[in-house]
């Protein structure tokens, strides 16, 4: 017997004792215009309409898709939308417990049902990834000759986990994380809907904000949340689920932070501020707060690059390298995982020696450019290049550093307004302690002035 995404005896049972089932089973769009978020993937004549039958296409039949998305975001419930509006014959395969006979058994299958009695085969195997090149590798003929419409899902970048042949022959569709609004509704419906909980409670405003950071963009974690909580609340004989309530249930404090508020500007503020006084414990705390409020990694991430600049620079030059590293991760690897890389980058940042010499040198020059201390280019330093130059006085008179044994030419490099500036202010923390005698010796012998 082949494997079924939905059995029929699952699904009687569901439909006799409807309460047994899981609330975010229970919760499944039955069509396309159910789902939530994905708005993009939905469009008139997209793929998946196709695959529930909108439109023939002609000769032109549906294609082939790789469903790429976070979990929670609607891989499992598109197809089982498909498998529930098509007319096509549909077999589940997990990529976790099939091999190559089970994957050969369905293509067999499928072009039985082909040749005896018209059956088309929609095939969904979960977790793709998980699949090896020679297990790939078995889907190509039956996707190639269309034996079977293949929906395959994965949580993992398909470039990498899947085979080029099976890419090239299908349709890659990327789902997005669902937004708050995507869930607030769904929490919503799920309150009163009759499959979900029918009105048995009602959900304030700081619950469901606190549903909404536990959730991360997870619909499937969101109602998992909701129904425990909803459990709770109705033993207590309380119709309201408090945010005490959830908190119990989930085991997570609602952290007061408004994202869009003070607190939000507040706790970053003493992220910095803790890195810049090396205070690796605090900055920790910090940090979890702002990961566990639902932060964007991205803004975190950013001010972590501009921590590294602004407050230790040369005396540790690793720093920004790290930073930038740990933003790059965190664009590619989002939530939970990325709370790893922040850490990371975290403790290295407030363990660094300390240096703010980059920043005062820089808002020092800024000021006098502000004020008007600019000048023109000393003419040994202009583009001799082009014809006519040399008649100018452009680039005469030039020494190159590279011809004279100690590499430095004790000639004017700036304008006369500013020629004996000295922005960059060296300390002798960490690394910069080597700036400091490397700019110490390159202004003797450019014959500075106070030098």
């Amino acid at each position: 017997m082949e494997p079924d995404l939905f059995t029929a005896a699952a699904e009687d049972r569901q439909e006799k004792d409807p309460a047994g089932s899981p609330l975010a089973v229970r919760m499944r769009p039955r069509i396309l215009d159910e789902v939530v978020g994905q708005q993009h993937l939905l469009k008139p004549g997209s793929p998946l309409r196709r695959l529930v039958g909108e439109g023939t296409g002609g000769p032109a039949g549906p294609s082939s898709v790789i469903l790429w998305g976070p979990p929670g975001t609607g891989k499992t419930t598109l197809a089982y939308v498909v498998s529930k509006a098509t007319n096509k014959r549909f077999v589940e395969l997990s990529a976790i417990t099939a091999g190559v006979k089970e994957v050969r058994a369905v293509i067999d299958g499928a072009r039985r049902a082909t040749g005896g009695y018209g059956k088309e085969t929609v095939l969904f195997l979960d977790e793709i990834h998980r699949f090896s090149k020679a297990q790939q590798d078995s889907l190509l003929p039956a996707v190639e000759n269309r034996w079977v419409t293949l929906i395959a899902a994965t949580t993992e970048n398909p470039y990498f986990s899947v085979i080029s042949p099976l890419l090239s022959r299908s349709l890659l569709l990327t789902l997005e994380p669902l937004t708050d609004d995507d869930l607030r509704g769904l929490l919503r419906r799920a309150l009163s809907d009759e499959r979900g909980l029918k009105d048995a409670v009602t959900l304030p405003e700081d619950t469901e904000e606190h549903l909404l950071r536990i959730a991360g963009g997870d619909a499937r974690r969101a109602l998992t949340a909701l129904e425990a909580a909803a459990g709770a609340a109705l033993d207590k004989g309380e119709t309201e689920i408090a945010l005490t309530t959830l908190e119990e249930t989930v085991d997570r404090a609602a952290v007061k932070y408004d994202r869009d508020g003070d607190q939000h500007y507040d706790v970053a503020s003493a992220l910095i501020k803790s890195i810049r006084g090396s205070d690796v414990d605090a900055a920790l705390h910090y940090l979890a707060r702002m990961i566990e409020a639902g932060e964007d990694p991205r803004f975190i991430a950013r001010r972590l690059m501009i921590s590294a600049s602004e407050d230790i620079g040369l005396a540790d030059a690793n720093a920004l390298p790290i930073a930038v590293a740990a933003a790059q991760a965190v664009a590619m690897i989002g939530f939970p995982e990325a709370a790893l890389t922040l850490s990371h980058a975290t403790i290295a940042l407030a363990l660094a020696p300390k240096s703010n010499a980059a920043t005062t040198a820089i808002g020092a020059a800024l000021d006098d450019v502000r004020k008007g201390l600019a000048g023109p280019v000393p003419p040994h330093l202009r583009d001799g290049h082009y014809k006519g130059a040399a008649k100018l006085g452009h680039a005469q008179g030039y020494v190159y550093p590279h011809d004279l044994s100690e590499g430095i030419a004790a000639q004017q490099y700036a304008p006369d307004a500013i020629k004996d500036r000295e922005y960059y202010t060296p300390t002798r923390h960490g690394g910069e302690a080597r700036y400091a005698d490397a700019v110490e010796w390159t202004r003797k012998h450019l014959g500075r002035k106070g030098s």
